[in-house]
Order: C-alpha cells, then structure tokens, then sequence
C-alpha cells in the first residue's frame, strides 16, 4: 500500500504546486484553493486515466445486455446441468465478445485510490512527530501547509466527529468544522443517489429478482450508508469524492448517448432527448378526447 500512497502524495502534490502559482498558499475565503483544487484535480487525473477503462465497462455491459435472451435460453435449457451451463455460457460470452467481471474493474481500480487518500488525510496531523512528514514524498513544510489548508474555515483533515484535542491542534472551531462538514455530506449523499438513479433509468431496472436488489441497494444502500461513514470521513475524502461523483454524472451522461441501452423486446430504452418526448404535456385549456 506504500506505493499507492506515494503515488497519491505525488499526484496531489504536483497539482498542488500548480495551483500554488496562482493562490499561493494564503487563505481567501477561509479556503486554502491551491490544496483543495489539488484534491479537486486529483480526482480528474484518475478519471481521466480510468476513462478508457470505463468504456471497456460499458461496452462489456452493453454486450451482456444483448445476450441476455440467450443466457435467459440456456439457462432454461440447462437448469439442472451447472457444469454444461457454465461451459455454455463461457462460450456464449467468447463469441459475444462480453466479460461479465469488466463492469468491476473501475470500482476494483478506484477503492485503492479512495483508501489512499484517505491514509493521507488521516495523516495530515499538527502533532505527527518530524520524521513521519516526510513519509510518502512529502517535505516538511508541505505537510505542516497541508495538515493546516482549510476549507471555508474547517481543516480539510478534520471531521465531523473531530474532538476537541484535535480541533485545538488544527486551531479550528467545532462549529465551523461540523456545518462546513453536515453540508459536504449531504451533497455527497445526494450526489451519490443521482449518479446511481442516472444509470438505473437509463439502463432500466433488471427483470432478475437479485440483479433488482442489488440495483435497490446502490439507489437507496449506498447513499444512507454514507450518512454513517461520512461522519469519520476528512473534508478532503468528502472533497474527493463530491468531486467524483459530479464527474461520474457529467461522464454518465455522455457515455449513455453515445453508447445506448440496447432495445429490450423491440421498444429502445429511454434516453435523455427520448424521455421529454415519450409524455409531452398536455395543452392548457385542451378538452380529454371521447371514447366512442
């Protein structure tokens, strides 16, 4: 994990530096920019290197969704032959160029990251003794400017549950740490269930009783359980992942134009210029038609 970290300190570190040529590290409007864009704009680096991956994603997800009559065919013809089913399928798979395990492979990718920075932030402490600053590639006088950076006034390394020997570290107030920190979290939150409410009405819900559960969990699980983790997540790590999530929703919304859902039983699935088209509104003043 060393090396993620480096890695994370040197990308962070680099656009750091950027943005210190424009802001400096003086505060303005309590915020220290060049530390939090540099967060801002780490999120865009791995992004922007995962984004030929995310498309192998999508375009495995869009081969599984045409096969699925067949699978669904297969599945019925083999229902008690697991071993010919999975020979089947693999084949089925190979001939329809699909990979099921592709649709992991950004989140695989990016969890190392997240925990990354998360390790880094948590690190970023007043009290670390001189020799453990220097870990990862960092100077002192880097680490004592990051560990101190804030953000409207609350340390981008402290939390909503940040006690009060902490704040007293940091030199920040408990207020403005936790107001600054209840409104990152419900943007994430709400983020959160955009990005996911975005791919699931463009993608449509699964016919599949535990596929459907596990899309109920992303909607609504996964946002709620931020509610809870959120409160011992750094400022930083909240940056971090608000940042993420309106990329995805900007990344989503293109990659779904370009690459649509294929049509489930004849009927296209909805997309954003279909969906305002599919239930045009009503004339004002129009009389309901009648039945003869």
């Amino acid at each position: 994990m060393a090396v993620i970290y480096a890695g994370i300190s040197a990308i962070l570190l680099f656009w750091h530096g950027a943005w210190q040529l424009v802001f400096d590290d003086a505060p303005l409007l309590g915020t220290n920019w060049s530390w939090v864009l540099g967060i801002v704009f780490l999120v865009l680096t791995v992004r922007a290197v995962l984004f030929p991956v995310f498309v192998k994603q999508i375009k495995a997800q869009r081969a599984m969704q045409a096969l699925q009559p067949q699978i669904k065919a297969l599945q019925e013809k083999h229902k008690d032959d697991r071993e010919t089913l999975q020979k089947e399928l693999v084949e089925l798979y190979r001939a329809g160029q699909a990979n099921p395990l592709m649709g992991c492979l950004p989140m695989l990718v990016q969890i190392p990251v997240f925990l990354g920075l998360f390790h880094v932030l948590r690190h970023l402490k007043p009290s670390m003794p001189e020799h453990m600053k220097t870990l990862y590639g960092w100077t002192v006088t880097q680490f004592d400017s990051a560990s101190t950076a804030t953000l409207f006034g609350a340390p981008i390394a402290a939390n909503f549950r940040s006690g009060t020997q902490e704040l007293a570290l940091l030199g920040a107030d408990g207020v403005t740490v936790r107001v600054v920190a209840a409104i990152l979290i419900v943007i994430m939150i709400a983020t959160t269930y955009l990005s996911s409410r975005q791919m699931i009405l463009r993608t449509g819900w699964a016919e599949d009783p535990q596929q459907k559960m596990v899309q109920r969990l992303m909607l609504y699980g996964i946002p709620l359980s931020l509610l809870v983790s959120g409160l011992i997540f750094p400022i930083g790590v909240i940056i971090y992942w608000v940042t993420t999530n309106l990329f995805s929703l900007g990344q989503q919304t293109w990659v779904l134009r370009k690459y649509p859902p294929p049509p489930v039983n004849g009927v296209a699935a909805p997309t954003a210029a279909t969906d305002a088209v599919a239930s045009p509104a009503p004339k004002v003043g129009a009389r309901p038609k009648k039945r003869r």
